[in-house]
């Protein structure tokens, strides 16, 4: 079964914006044309949800520090310093920049050179992410989705300036699913792409199919979402059980 074929369920959500599937590689993608734009890093999301179809890329097509984050070339030092911050008026001091650098998650050098972009309806290839867009209730169920069978909690962990490490390096790291809001960092407040209010989540191949399942399995729509009355009916129906 194609990979696309087994996310259908997500087309039911009806985003906006289609979800992307992005793949990491060491090695030159075969199969795939590299884009021919240069765009700081975060703009090729945006990029695979206009054209509609898959490409690559490389350290050339970014004008930005994404490709640093994922490995395919080191930080400059004075970046690492904490110098740059600064004069963008965004930290006080060197000192609070640098630290960022102690905190913030990247791919080490040279793992990753090519990135593989490609809306879910033109995969060809297992996502090491999936990279959705989505408004807020749309955002609640994905994330309910992946708590319905596991429990697990929901984390945001991001800063203001290089947000792609925590929507790239840092899910592909440790395997946890990590969600911003746009207009929340440098970059998008910069580019308003998307525009602020957006979730932006980036869901691991560890949390893919477990998601999906739930997705189809689950009520997307709780009775109690029906209204204050109905919830307390159903709340007084547990205490005369339970209670």
């Amino acid at each position: 079964m194609a990979c696309r074929d087994k996310l259908e369920v997500l087309n039911k959500i009806n985003f906006e914006k289609p979800p992307v599937g992005v793949k990491l590689s060491y090695l030159k993608p075969e199969g795939f044309e590299k884009i021919d734009k240069r765009a700081r890093f975060c703009e090729f999301l945006g990029e695979a949800q206009r054209i509609g179809k898959p490409f690559y890329v490389d350290k050339d097509n970014d004008t930005c520090y994404g490709k640093k984050a994922l490995g395919m070339e080191a930080f400059p030092p004075f970046a690492e310093s904490g110098l740059i911050g600064p004069e963008l008026k965004i930290f006080e001091e060197p000192r609070a920049n640098a630290r960022l650098y102690y905190n913030v998650p990247f791919l080490k050098n040279g793992t990753v050179n090519y990135v593989i972009f490609s809306p879910i309806d033109k995969l060809t290839f297992d996502p090491d992410l999936l990279i959705i867009v989505a408004n807020v209730s749309q955002a609640e169920l994905l994330l309910r989705a992946m708590s319905y069978s596991t429990g697990e909690l929901w984390i945001s962990k991001h800063s203001f300036v290089l947000g792609c490490a925590w929507l790239y390096a840092y899910p592909y790291i440790t395997g946890k699913v990590n969600y911003v809001v746009s207009g929340m960092t440098f970059g998008s407040r910069v580019l308003k792409e998307p525009p602020e209010g957006y979730v932006i989540l980036s869901i691991p191949h560890d949390w893919i199919q477990t998601i999906v399942k739930n997705l189809r399995e689950m009520p997307w729509v709780p009775p109690s979402y029906e209204g204050e009355e109905r919830n307390l009916s159903i709340f007084r129906e547990i205490l005369r059980k339970f209670g």
